[in-house]
């Protein structure tokens, strides 16, 4: 079938499977290549070894799947209508991690997907991806014109950011798509929104520093000159997204990634009573569950010890405190000693 013809095909295919957009491009990392080293030879990627360990593959997109020579790349909305709260008691979640993991909806639709083109143009080699091995997915979706490379290093379009990526690598001789252009301009609002200035420049960010890193990828104590910075976010953060103006264009998204749990609106005091059984529960397909129930309470005593204090708070940091883990007592100690310095009176 013609080039063309079956780009069409994969679009129109795409496109009822849900998906926002869709594009193509080669395998060609270019430049992208030695940016990625530059940042892990400046230790930007803390402690997660497996992208020093994988660095080859993400280069080398036939290494990881021989016999590659196309990406089909696609993104799906995520957005969801928003729930207003401002109380500091409140737990803040990452928008993408409210509802169902990403990660299986995605590889699910993107395999429907590969059996919709094998329906069209008969069996070929592919693999599916989303966030689950080592592949270049912001590259390679830029590349392919599905938006670019944002001052906060996500993906960023004119229908703003709040999508899932996937590829699927493939052997099918596709032409690749125009790349869009840079849309950021002169705009900061990103960098001046990071909590913790963990853009430390315009599309560099110092994994060490970020608060989605701290809360989850990282696991052991979280540093304490950082915990106060944190305020209430128990899961990520989405500061340099929700300051974003290209974001004012979002479309909500799948009804898939709606909260569930009540994770949107959620107390801390309520969230840190959750025994393990619980936690992993009703975390089930959710990607929160992969940082398991102990970095999830001691993400939470550093979010109680944000938190003015009363009576909830301080029983609730008490009653855990006899019976904790190491790792987690440290993080409710920490809190209430912020608790006491509050509440100790200024000498004169």
């Amino acid at each position: 079938m013609d080039a063309t013809k079956l780009k069409e095909k994969i679009r129109l295919a795409a496109k009822s499977l849900g998906f926002a957009a869709v594009g193509f491009a080669s395998t060609e990392v270019g430049k992208a290549s030695n940016e990625l080293r530059r940042w892990l030879a400046a230790g930007h990627h803390g402690e997660m070894n497996y992208m020093a360990r994988h660095v080859e593959l993400r280069a080398n997109p036939a290494a990881l799947h021989p016999g590659t020579i196309s990406v089909i790349s696609v993104a799906i909305d995520y957005l969801q209508l928003e729930q207003v709260h401002s109380a500091t008691e409140t737990a803040v979640i990452s928008k993408y991690a409210q509802g169902r993991d990403y990660h299986k909806v995605v590889r699910n639709r993107l395999q429907k997907l590969a059996e919709r083109i094998s329906n069209i143009i008969g069996p070929f080699d592919y693999r599916v991806f989303s966030d689950s091995a080592p592949v270049m997915e912001v590259h390679f979706a830029s590349q392919a014109g599905l938006g670019w490379r944002g001052k906060h290093s996500l993906l960023l379009s004119k229908q703003g950011s709040w999508r899932f990526l996937g590829e699927i690598y493939c052997d099918l001789p596709l032409t690749p798509d125009t790349p869009q252009k840079d849309h950021c301009g002169s705009c900061t609002a990103c960098l001046d929104a990071c909590p913790t200035k963990a853009i430390i420049a315009p599309y560099q960010v110092d994994a060490r520093l970020c608060i989605s890193y701290l809360t989850i990828e990282l696991a052991g104590a979280i540093p304490e000159v950082l915990r106060p910075l944190i305020g209430n976010r128990i899961y990520g953060c989405d500061d340099c997204q929700t300051c974003c103006p290209w974001n004012r264009f979002a479309q909500l998204g799948d009804s898939e990634f709606a909260p569930r749990h009540g994770l949107d609106t959620a107390s801390l005091v309520d969230l840190f009573a959750w025994t393990p059984e619980i936690f992993n529960e009703r975390m089930a397909g959710s990607p929160i569950r992969r940082i398991g129930h102990e970095r999830w309470l001691r993400n939470i005593a550093v979010a109680l010890g944000n938190c003015q204090p009363n009576n909830a708070v301080s029983t609730a940091l008490q009653n855990r405190l006899e019976n904790s883990s190491p790792l987690i007592k440290e993080h409710i100690q920490w809190a209430i000693a912020q608790h006491q310095r509050i509440q100790t009176p200024k000498s004169a």
